[in-house]
């Protein structure tokens, strides 16, 4: 069975950078995608961002032109590099793999916290 573990998480201040990275820990039969997914304190969980094995990226609005999502397949490896920080980007961020096997099968890493506070 497929295990993702994130790593890179913690606190930072407002302005600061960190970046996160996602190992999966052997290949995704049928990937198709990898991404972001966040939980900050009262919301539902939402995109941050994802990219597809082809190399097309998305990202939710509130991340654009901050946070930048890339991978290195050899390694199984997806990462985040979230820079210029804010208070309202405090939160669980959860890896995500999307494969096609048996028409749609997500795998989902346990989270790791990112709180961004002065």
């Amino acid at each position: 069975q497929v295990q993702l573990v994130e790593s890179g998480g913690g606190l930072v201040q407002p302005g600061g950078s960190l970046r996160l990275s996602c190992a999966a820990s052997e290949s995704i039969p049928r990937l198709n995608a990898m991404g972001w997914y966040r939980q900050g304190p009262g919301k539902p969980r939402g995109l941050v961002a994802r990219i597809t094995v082809g190399g097309t990226t998305e990202y939710a609005d509130s991340v654009k032109g901050r946070f930048t999502i890339s991978r290195d397949n050899a390694k199984n490896t997806v990462y985040l590099q979230m820079n210029s920080l804010k208070p309202e980007d405090t939160a669980v961020y959860y890896c995500n793999a999307e494969s096609l096997v048996r028409y749609g099968t997500d795998y989902w890493g346990e989270g790791t916290l990112v709180t961004v506070s002065s």
